[in-house]
Parts: C-alpha cells; sequence; structure tokens
C-alpha cells in the first residue's frame, strides 16, 4: 500500500535530504547550491503561479503552486523554519481575522 503524503512527511524527506546529501537528488542539488539558489527557485515558482493563475489555467495553477510549496519548505528546511511555527502563525492570524471580524459586525450594528 503506498504512503499517504503529508506535509509533515516531505518536510522530514527534505530534512534527510539535507543531513544526508544523496548524489543524484535534485533536493541534495539546491541545498549544495546555498540559499541564493533556493530563494532564486522560490522566486521563479511564485512568477509560474501568479502567470499559471492569471491564465486561468485551473491544472497548471495547481502543479505551479506544488512546485512552489516544495521550495518554500526546502527554504523553511534550510532557514531552520518548521511546520508548527508556520502553523503557529497561521493560527495567530485566524484569531486576529476573527476577532476584527467580530468588532467590524459590532460596529456595523452601532
Amino acid at each position: 500500500m503506498e504512503e499517504q503524503f503529508s506535509y509533515e512527511g516531505l518536510y522530514e524527506l527534505l530534512e534527510e535530504r539535507n543531513a544526508r546529501r544523496p548524489e543524484g537528488s535534485y533536493t541534495t542539488y539546491l541545498f549544495e547550491k546555498g540559499l541564493d539558489k533556493i530563494l532564486k527557485k522560490v522566486g521563479e515558482e511564485c512568477t509560474e503561479v501568479i502567470i499559471a493563475a492569471k491564465a486561468e489555467d485551473h491544472k497548471e495553477t495547481v502543479y505551479e503552486i506544488a512546485d512552489l510549496a516544495y521550495h518554500v519548505m526546502v527554504l523553511m528546511v534550510q532557514a531552520g523554519i518548521s511546520l508548527d511555527e508556520v502553523r503557529a502563525e497561521l493560527a495567530s492570524r485566524h484569531v486576529i481575522d476573527h476577532k476584527v471580524k467580530q468588532e467590524k459586525m459590532a460596529s456595523d450594528f452601532s
């Protein structure tokens, strides 16, 4: 049975590739080239997401978002940023957005 995808599993794989640096791995190549190469790839993938979305090409947009997510996760490993840190940041924004929305609704009824 094939293992189901998870961001946690991908993150662990990227950490392992960074630690072991197996030959022939694209991920190894990125880590060996360093931060500048990783940032360049994140920028390129960002642009490709924008182009695909602007063209309203759903399939291509999904493909490019997946590429962007992969390269952002490589950046996260390189920078020592965990999934939990990003998850906590997103959760804090949700709480802030929810509170702002409640305050706005309350003021609309005043």
